[in-house]
């Protein structure tokens, strides 16, 4: 009976070491080594390209609507903001989306709502700039949303729309290894250019 136990505690001992510290430090390096920048969280000067900013400034390309509109931070009532079903309860929470099907007069509400508020910067929204994304964190959009956005910045910045367009196709990253997804554009990295371009 000691020898089992003591071949069990030993075994225990090995298991630990070896995946409880070497392979997370081997999936570390190899990360660090490989992957670096997903590794670090992609952090830029103004946040994570892995994460959606709220952009609000007409000088600026928005992203998906996942805090502002209907969905916009309350710091007076404690409400995060972002379209998080915890949040819309009366509660703060962590992201995730609220779930709201087709005939949801709330989710209704809010669309009509984000259509007014892109109308009166003078775009014609797409359908993804009036809903939200699955984790209310979404760091990209669409060429197209991109595109439509162009008067609005263009009235806000002075650029001419040739140059904006310019600025959307150098930012615009096709479908992973070809085929898988859509085109798309990190609507963080796509505002840092265009600082620079002023």
């Amino acid at each position: 009976m000691i020898v089992h136990l003591r071949r069990s505690i030993v075994m225990a001992v090995i298991c630990m070491v070896f995946f409880g510290f070497i392979y997370a430090f081997a999936g570390t390096g190899v990360a660090q080594v490989l992957f670096k920048s997903q590794a670090d969280g992609s952090i830029t000067a103004n946040g994570s390209t892995l994460i959606g900013q709220n952009w609000t400034s007409p000088k600026f390309f928005h992203g998906r609507p996942d805090d502002f509109g209907p969905y916009a931070a309350i710091p007076k009532k404690n409400i995060s903001g972002g379209d998080n079903p915890l949040v819309n309860n009366g509660g703060n929470g962590e992201s995730g989306a609220t779930n709201l099907g087709p005939r949801s007069k709330v989710l209704l509400t809010d669309t009509k709502e984000l259509v007014a508020y892109w109308h009166s910067m003078g775009v014609n929204p797409t359908p993804d700039l009036v809903t939200t994304s699955a984790s209310g964190y979404d760091p990209d959009i669409s060429p197209q949303d991109a595109l439509v956005q162009i008067p609005m910045v263009s009235k806000a910045t002075g650029m001419s729309s040739s140059r904006l367009t310019a600025l959307i196709a150098s930012q615009s990253h096709g479908p992973q290894f070809g085929f898988l997804g859509a085109s798309y554009i990190d609507v963080l990295q796509l505002n840092e250019a265009l600082a620079k371009m002023e």
